[in-house]
């Protein structure tokens, strides 16, 4: 097992890819923590991952919470030894639209949820890791394809890969590891919140259509990805982005 006895926290691990990740982790031997802003589904899911693996509610905008996380997760397992920061994506309240249109207040909401929230995380998180450890930042293709709406969600992604870098720089004496996974178009609960019920098929198979692989990933997908960055498999990357969109970025099917 490639991460047995690794004690991991996943941030935003009660569903969609954070979820997957979780599964994975458990399926390669590793424990841990997943965090989510609801308890209830924080309950469903480490029921489905077992006894391994604790739920600790909190919003990573938050530094009281995200203190709260890393010191409970310590005083549990005692180390921790991954960590991954996949808490982000849609902001309920804040609009998506173009650059006419995005006010400040939405700005700061998308800003604060996918890039300061991830500088904090990191921040918080270094006290309670283990010196050799590993640090996976969930980015996304949108940092490097412009889609309509999505400036201000893309330019957050964009940082995050920086940020990778910069932490993989400043940790070096730690020998922590920083990377960064970006997915592509992913099977995840967010379609419904993004796209009308009456057109999640359509807007699959639009995709599917796009994507070289044939195929909408699955959360297990980025998992498997994950995995592998987690553990010393990787010991080798650092500082550095894995896409995983089916080839997407890379290879055009549009005619």
């Amino acid at each position: 097992m490639k991460l047995k006895d690794k004690v991991t926290v996943v941030t935003g691990g009660n569903s969609g890819i954070g979820f997957g990740i979780a599964a994975a982790f458990k399926s390669e031997g590793a424990v841990g923590t997943i965090t989510g802003r609801t308890q209830k589904t924080l309950d469903s899911s480490v029921q489905q991952l077992g006894n391994d693996f604790i739920g600790i509610a909190g919003d990573v905008t938050s530094m009281d919470d995200l203190e709260r996380i890393f010191k409970q997760t310590f005083d549990k397992f005692g180390k921790i030894d991954a960590l991954v920061v996949n808490a982000g994506g849609t902001v309920e309240g804040a609009e998506m639209g173009p650059v006419t249109e995005i006010g400040e207040v939405s700005y700061d909401k998308y800003m604060n949820l996918n890039l300061k929230s991830v500088y904090f995380t990191v921040q918080k998180a270094l006290p309670y890791l283990n010196d050799g450890s590993s640090i996976v930042l969930i980015g996304s293709t949108a940092a490097h394809r412009a889609a309509p709406g999505m400036s201000v969600y893309g330019a957050a992604k964009a940082a995050v890969i920086s940020f990778a870098k910069g932490f993989s720089l400043d940790l070096l004496a730690r020998k922590i590891r920083v990377n960064v996974l970006s997915p592509g178009t992913i099977d995840t609960p967010a379609f419904d919140k993004l796209v009308p019920e009456d057109q999640v098929e359509q807007v699959k198979k639009m995709w599917v259509d796009l994507i070289p692989a044939g195929r909408i990933g699955q959360p297990s997908d980025i998992g498997k990805a994950a995995v592998f960055l987690a553990s010393d498999e990787s010991s080798f990357i650092l500082g550095t982005e894995i896409i995983s969109d089916g080839g997407m970025t890379t290879i055009s099917l549009m005619k």
